[in-house]
């Protein structure tokens, strides 16, 4: 009988919490998981432990939470794991020096169908463009981002009414899925090494901002549609309107056309409707946020607003 891999375990929010929790249900030899610093949150600014760490914790399984991962008090300790395999799912960019650390290497499990989508928000930026699938990509880490080669992949449909969260929860269970797999794979010495397809067309999934998450109006509705879809319920897409910052969690395209208007220019019956004015129709705001308030309905917010 083999003897099993010693697994190190690398993640941060919720997105990991599933694959460290499938590997420990199928009884992987997990001998150390890394995550992120406990950070300061909510009102009092307690420090707060990440999803990954609260779950190792809760498994007895020794936590690393290194500043900085070329210090080199960290890669000691990380080397005295004796690792025969690391595996990244939601966490950050690796130096060399911990990557190539295992004897087997290092994979990461990444929330699209490489190599489209290279980058940190991929689930995302494939609503935002519009895609109708989507998927999981387990790949061996190596110098350039995002492009090493490739393990195993598994699709996922993008639905009309789906938005980022939706698909979040989807890709988070299919790839603790293609996790274990992964490990089971290699586990068993078969398993496939494939280069990435060479492609002109490929599509990135860079970080987002306030910047890029801003509505621009004079789009036609159906990329707004997306794009604010693509954003809920984080980061969120927002606009201005009459002059004050908005979030919108909910838009659908609507059938009304209240008056001849430019981009950018809202009605209300302030009542139970706000309509916003898009390049060739309007848009219906379903749920929005205003600044110093919770999330609400356009009917729960008219009820004690005015635009």
């Amino acid at each position: 009988m083999t003897q099993p891999l010693r697994i190190v375990f690398m993640g941060t929010p919720d997105f990991a919490v599933a694959s460290l929790q499938r590997l420990l249900g199928a009884g992987c030899l997990l001998v150390a998981v890394v995550t992120a610093p406990d950070r300061p949150s909510g009102r009092g600014l307690h420090l707060t432990p990440s999803p990954v760490k609260k779950a190792a914790e809760a498994a007895n399984l020794p936590v690393l939470q290194p500043e900085k991962l070329r210090d080199p008090a960290f890669l000691e300790q990380l080397a005295s794991y004796n690792a025969d395999l690391q595996i990244v799912v939601a966490f950050r960019m690796l130096p060399e020096v911990v990557w190539s650390m295992p004897t087997i290497g290092t994979f990461n499990l990444h929330g699209s169908l490489l190599p489209q989508y290279r980058g940190a928000a991929p689930i995302n930026w494939a609503i935002i463009n519009g895609e109708t699938e989507t998927g999981v990509t387990t790949f061996f880490i190596e110098k350039e981002i995002d492009t090493g080669q490739m393990i195993f992949q598994d699709y996922e449909p993008i639905y009309p009414d789906d938005n980022a969260g939706t698909v979040h929860d989807r890709l988070m269970e299919r790839g603790a899925n293609l996790v274990l797999k992964t490990v089971h794979a290699i586990e068993a010495g078969d398993y496939p090494r494939l280069p990435q397809p060479a492609s002109d067309d490929l599509k990135s999934a860079p970080k987002l901002s306030r910047e890029t998450t801003e509505i621009n109006w004079n789009q036609p509705a159906k990329i707004i549609h997306n794009f604010v879809r693509g954003l809920s319920p984080y980061p969120t897409a927002w606009t201005l309107i009459n002059g004050k910052v908005f979030k919108l969690y909910d838009v659908s395209i609507a059938n009304e056309s209240p008056f001849a208007a430019e981009p950018g220019e809202a009605y209300t019956d302030n009542k139970k409707v706000i309509l916003v004015r898009a390049d060739d129709g309007w848009l219906r705001i379903d749920a929005l946020q205003a600044e110093g308030k919770r999330r609400m309905t356009a009917e729960e917010f008219l009820r004690g607003n005015k635009l």
